[in-house]
């Protein structure tokens, strides 16, 4: 089993680092042969408007779409996590996304880079293997869930504001922090596990 980190921009090397950490093999991929290889798909952070146009260029956004609407595991945080909301609240001009998540995702919510900051989210305790423990979080022109659908399980909220900040529908999850700049490795975990689930 291996696990793909979509190379076009963002934090590739601390992605392919965690998954490695958390248990499974890694390897980067920005080539639509080299995805349909993979059995599961991280979009890391970056710049979503710049994903998108990259995933144009690279001829990638259609074929992704595909997979993950075939059944591919996909994980995104932060611009991650909006390639993969079916819904934009603030998108740029004909901005588009993977989807595959029943929710809308407003992009720069907590504010622009100078209001980055690191914060407690609180974790659903009976999704995640948590014991309890409230997870610390790394939040960068992070965006936030407006609004979810039914099939959507909200799996992390904010502590200082209460927005939904992390998400799971079926075999597709997003955060709008990135665990992979933290040495919690529980997102990647649950991740893998996702990813198994659909292997077997």
């Amino acid at each position: 089993m291996a696990i793909g980190v979509l190379a076009l921009q963002g934090d590739v090397p601390e992605h392919l680092r965690a998954i490695e950490e958390a248990g499974a093999e890694a390897v980067p991929v920005r080539r639509a042969h080299e995805i349909e290889q993979v059995d599961g798909l991280v979009i890391p952070g970056g710049e979503s408007t710049t994903l998108w146009r990259l995933s144009v260029a690279f001829d990638l956004l259609e074929p992704i779409r595909d997979l993950i609407k075939t059944g591919m595991p996909a994980f995104g945080s932060c611009a991650g996590m909006i390639m993969l909301a079916d819904r934009l609240a603030d998108g740029v001009d004909g901005q588009q996304t993977f989807g595959g998540i029943d929710m809308a995702v407003r992009r720069n919510a907590f504010g622009r880079q100078v209001d980055s900051f690191e914060g407690e989210i609180t974790l659903a305790t009976d999704k995640l293997a948590t014991d309890g423990k409230p997870m610390h979080a790394v939040f960068i022109r992070a965006p936030w869930v407006e609004e979810v659908g039914a099939a959507v399980t909200v799996l992390g909220t904010d502590d200082r504001t209460g927005r939904i900040v992390a998400v799971r529908q079926g075999q597709l999850l997003a955060t709008a922090f990135h665990p992979e700049l933290t040495p919690d490795r529980r997102i990647h975990q649950l991740f893998i596990q996702i990813v198994k689930g659909q292997h077997q």
